[in-house]
Formats: C-alpha cells, structure tokens, sequence
C-alpha cells in the first residue's frame, strides 16, 4: 500500500477517533476528496517543475503514533529560545506535551487546535477562520485540512502587546520507524495588536520524518506580525510547509524563513492583502550542502490600492545541494499606487550545486512601482585577495563574505536572542568562529 492509499484508508479511522457529528465533517470529507483526486504533487505541476517528492514517498511512514511519547526538557532546551521567557506550545510526535508547555488563557489565548476545534465556546471564531484563507485546490493542503486536529491556536485581543513571544514547537522522537505528521495552526491577531511568534520543527533522532504543516494568519486592522521559522533540522528529517496571510488595512506581517538543515523542505508562503496601506515582508536564508533541497514558493496578491511588499532571498549552496525560488508578485486592477519589491541573490560554492529562481511579476495596474531581479554567481575573488592581504585567513576571509551577502535579512531579525541564534548557526554551517559580536 502507497502512501497516498493509507492516507486515504486512515481517513475512515480519523473520522471515528474525533466526532463524526462536528460541523467540520464536510469540510474534511470535500478535502480529502480533493487530495483523493490531485494526488501528492508532481514535477508536471508548472509550481513543482523543481522540486520531486519520489524518493521521500516511498517510505513506509506511520499516520498515527502508536505510542505516546515523553522528553525531558533538559534534552531540548539547546532547541528552545531558552535565553528569554516565552509562551509554549508543545507536540511530541504530534501530541501535545504539557509538561514542556507554557499555555496561557489570560487576557490571550495562546492554546491548543484541538481545544478550538471542539469546543463550543470557539465555534464562531473556527467558523469566521478556519480554512477561511487556505487553498482549497492545493493538494497537499487540503490533505492536511481533511486530518486537521492537533496544533497552536494563539487568538490576540484587540489592542493587546504580547509582552512574550510565542514558540511553537514540534518533535519528532523516532518512535516509528517512519513518521508523518500534519500539524494545523490558526494566529488570529486583532486590530492594533502587536505578537511575535517562533515556529521549529526538530527531529531526534535518524528515523525518516515527513511533516505537512499548515498555518493561517489573520492580521486585522493595524496589526503587527513578526513571524520566524528556524529550519535546522537533521538530514532525515522532511518538511512541507504552507502559511497563508491574511491583512487588513494598515497592518504589517513579516515572515523570516531561515533554511539551514532538513533533507527537502518546501516553503509555500502566500499573502494575501484586503485593505489598503498595509506592508508584507518576506526574508529568507538558506545555507545547505551535502544533497539538501529547500524550495520557496512564494505569492504575494496585491488586491487593493497603497500597499507595499518587499521579498529579500539570499541563499548560500555547496556540495550537491539544490535551491530554488519561485516567487510571484500579483498585481490586481484595482491596486493602484503598489509598491512591490522582489529580489533573490544566490551564491555557488561548488560546481555540483544547483539554484533554479523564477521571480514573476503579473501586473494588471497602471500606476504602481514593482521591480524584481535574480543574481547567482561565487564569491569575489578580488575582495577575498583583499582580505587574505591584510592577515585574514581564506576560510575566516570566506565566512566573513558569505556572512556580509547574509546581513541585509539578519539585519531585520527584532528578537535579539533569535539575531544571535541564527548568527551562530550561520557561523557553524560556515565551519568558522568568527571573533566578534554579530
């Protein structure tokens, strides 16, 4: 039996383990329908052309844990902001761990999907937003909406400053010889409302790991998002990944992607605008060798007049590596006076690595300022002589150059505690201990 056929099978079983009765029944019997008909995506797909999903398919993964599973916080601290107090929200194989969460009620809610998706005092708020903006076509999205139970549920009041920011965390313990896992996550931030939230997903162990995450983020009316997904995970581990943006006018989301370590991760990041004067912000880092492959596939929908969104994707590849980036800026007849900036910079460090990048414009106004541009090139030989002239080593003198390309998407981290993490992971990848604060 394929993956696709016990997925399939294992929806009958899903269905009897939460209630059959709930109002979501329809919407999940429409999704798997769906993924039913489209299958996992394929390399005919024109948004795939880069990226196969063969070799990860065949193996034998388990739908569902059979054994619930426990760690010490002494053995994921190194995994955690640990430097400052944060909200929590736990998963351990896709269970929720409460020992290693710090939930919160009070004036927020910062809590579990499946508290939301069950109880009746949620029901307006899943009715208004869940699967409000997600695809309803994309196959690997409605899978995940069809099994969608477990994950972080944050609600933000309006006019509320969350004074900690909040990680959501996921570990895979290696339990099963082969696990997936289809974490569903809802962020509603109300109008005037300002959270910054940390996503990480983090294998234990070598057992083989896909996750099909999904996440909706409804930014209300003047409503601040700073958004980071740390992707440093082991070379067995898989991940794809789909966010879908909601703003309202005057409100500004930032999502920061930073891609150091998985076997193949897939960042599906889609905005979408519904008012005017309001700022998207997409950074991203990737810095992989051996045969990793990180896709991001971006689209920002500017649907109304005065906004702004700026893309910045450096990407740094050795070995035999794979990158690509496709992003797509859509500009709609009514959104006049858009300012809209894409770009993608990449270095080569080996002969064998690869870097496919797609940046699109579609634009259907006429008063707007768009541009977009793509490098790939190696790193400057004549600025690397330069350095080695006055004492410095080739490899600090390398580090220091790939960590310069680097800093313009650095440079706009706001948690100083995540500035120094990703600071010395990029140190790490480099091989290098670079001798001053970043």
């Amino acid at each position: 039996m394929d993956l696709k056929e016990k997925l399939l099978s294992s929806f009958m079983a899903f269905e009897e383990r939460i209630d059959v009765h709930s109002e979501l029944y329809n919407v999940r019997t429409t999704a798997i329908k769906n993924f039913e008909n489209k299958g996992f995506p394929t390399k005919k797909e024109e948004s795939w052309k880069y990226t196969s999903l063969n070799a990860i398919l065949k193996n034998d993964f388990t739908v569902f844990p059979k054994n619930e599973s426990t760690i010490e916080f002494k053995e994921v601290k190194k995994y955690f902001i640990h430097e400052i107090d944060t909200y929590k929200v736990v998963f351990i194989d896709g269970v929720f761990s409460s020992h290693l969460s710090s939930t919160t009620h009070e004036g927020l809610d910062v809590c579990l999907m499946s508290s939301a998706l069950n109880k009746p005092k949620y029901k307006m708020i899943i009715d208004t937003y869940f699967n409000n903006i997600a695809s309803k076509d994309e196959s690997l999205t409605t899978l995940n909406t069809a099994f969608a139970n477990e994950g972080a549920y944050i609600n933000i009041p309006k006019s509320t400053v969350v004074r900690k920011p909040i990680e959501i965390m996921y570990f895979s313990t290696g339990n099963e010889a082969a696990l997936m896992v289809q974490p569903r996550n809802l962020v509603i931030v109300g109008e005037n409302s300002h959270v910054q939230i940390i996503e990480r997903h983090q294998n234990l162990t070598k057992n083989p790991v896909l996750t099909n995450s999904v996440t909706e983020i409804f930014a209300q009316k003047r409503a601040i998002v700073d958004y980071y997904k740390i992707q440093n995970d082991n070379l067995e581990a898989n991940l794809i990944d789909n966010t879908y943006v909601s703003q309202k006018q005057g409100s500004h989301v930032s999502v920061h992607t930073f891609s150091f370590g998985g076997n193949l991760t897939r960042n599906n990041l889609n905005f979408y605008h519904f008012g005017e004067r309001l700022t998207s912000t997409l950074n991203g880092i990737t810095i992989i060798g051996d045969n990793q492959h990180v896709d991001h596939y971006t689209l920002v929908n500017h649907a109304t007049p005065n906004c702004e969104s700026f893309q910045d994707y450096k990407g740094i590849f050795s070995d035999n590596s794979t990158g690509v980036f496709n992003g797509k800026v859509y500009v709609e007849r009514e959104a006049q006076k858009t300012n809209a900036f894409q770009k993608s910079n990449n270095i080569l460090l080996s002969d064998k690595a690869t870097i496919n990048a797609k940046p699109q414009l579609e634009i259907f106004a006429d008063d707007v300022k768009c541009s977009h541009g793509c490098t790939v090139g190696q790193l400057d030989e004549t600025a690397m002589f330069y350095m080695q002239q006055r004492g410095i080593p080739k490899k600090e003198a390398k580090a220091l150059l790939m960590y310069a390309f680097s800093n313009a998407v650095i440079e706009n981290i706001k948690i100083p505690e995540i500035k120094q993490r990703i600071t010395k992971i990029i140190a790490n990848k480099l091989g290098v201990k670079i001798g001053f604060d970043l």
